[in-house]
């Protein structure tokens, strides 16, 4: 019993940047489905929704800059191209809606 309480004690428990990693990425496939360029995980049906899309992709922003400085430079930039692509392309389906 004592080695397997060892064991669960070497494992480190998740962090807050754990958490909002998989947060992050669960708001960034929700913004793209929002945007009308994913199908919808439940529905399968792609529907744009640019109110609840301008939500997720203002939400990825404020949990990416959060999260940034925990990330190496790659990863940096790659959160960054993330934000700036939600962001185009809701601009590019706002002037076309």
């Amino acid at each position: 019993m004592q080695k397997m309480s060892e064991d669960i004690q070497e494992k480190s428990a998740p962090t807050i940047y754990d958490h909002l990693a998989i947060i992050l990425d669960q708001l960034g496939s929700v913004a793209w489905q929002k945007l009308g360029l994913q199908p919808d995980m439940v529905t399968g049906k792609i529907e744009a929704d640019l109110a609840q899309a301008k939500v997720a992709i203002d939400m990825v922003a404020h949990v990416s800059s959060v999260l940034e400085t925990q990330l190496d430079e790659d990863d940096k930039r790659h959160l960054q191209n993330l934000v700036r692509d939600l962001k185009i392309n809701y601009v590019q389906r706002q002037g076309s809606a």
